[in-house]
């Protein structure tokens, strides 16, 4: 195996977005899992020859989206959080020889192909580590690194900078790259509220359903839908 891959770790879906629990109801919450994960997979697909994906997961619906893909799925890590699930999939793609990875949450449902090959693009022409932070400037919503264990990762709510000072704690300047879609995440109402005005014409799977769940950017801070 020589080829760059496309990593996505998926925690249980079932018990998703906790922070919207004042928003969307616990089966809505879990609903939206979903339709992100469908539209980021959506995204990744066409790129498959470019670089293939590995989703990290032992959630059922993953596996089944993976499946449905032609993508992969890899349990390594999958029990350990977000940090511990990239690790354990670039940890077994790079022993079975993979040149880089890249990395994405399964939450940032108005990523492109377009986003994500310009990542590549740029990765290409970096020392080996590329980063698009989220739209806050605290989380790192797409890693690349080559080889696939190069900088240590740890992500979190403030992940972004702490990875810019691992590149270079290892002798590598960043390459930066910012990007509307990667960069919009969902993990509060507010991110549910920009979301909505990014996407005003429910192009994505996610706000399609939000609209069908009577949410708008008026609405999201007005009352729990069940």
């Amino acid at each position: 195996m020589s080829a760059f891959w496309i990593i996505v770790p998926v925690k249980d879906t079932s018990q998703s977005k906790q922070r919207l629990g004042e928003l969307i109801s616990p089966e809505n919450r879990r609903q939206l899992a979903h339709h992100m994960l469908e539209d980021v997979l959506e995204a990744i697909a066409p790129l498959r020859d470019r670089a293939p994906c590995a989703l990290v997961t032992i959630d059922d619906f993953a596996r089944g989206q993976a499946g449905r893909c032609g993508m992969r799925t890899i349990e390594d890590g999958a029990y350990d959080g977000h940090t511990g699930a990239v690790d354990g999939g670039r940890r077994r793609l790079a022993d079975e020889g993979a040149r880089g990875i890249i990395t994405m949450p399964g939450d940032i449902p108005l990523v492109t192909t377009d986003e994500i090959n310009k990542v590549l693009d740029a990765h290409e022409q970096s020392k080996g580590f590329t980063i698009v932070p989220a739209g806050d400037k605290k989380g790192s919503n797409a890693v690349a690194c080559s080889p696939p264990m190069l900088v240590p990762l740890r992500f979190g709510d403030n992940s972004y900078y702490p990875h810019l000072d691992a590149a270079r704690k290892v002798g590598i300047e960043p390459v930066i790259k910012e990007f509307p879609g990667i960069a919009t995440d969902v993990d509060t109402p507010d991110d549910i509220d920009r979301l909505l005005r990014r996407d005003p014409n429910a192009r994505s799977r996610a706000v399609r359903f939000l609209h069908s769940i009577g949410l708008t950017s008026n609405t999201t801070n007005m009352e729990t839908v069940e």
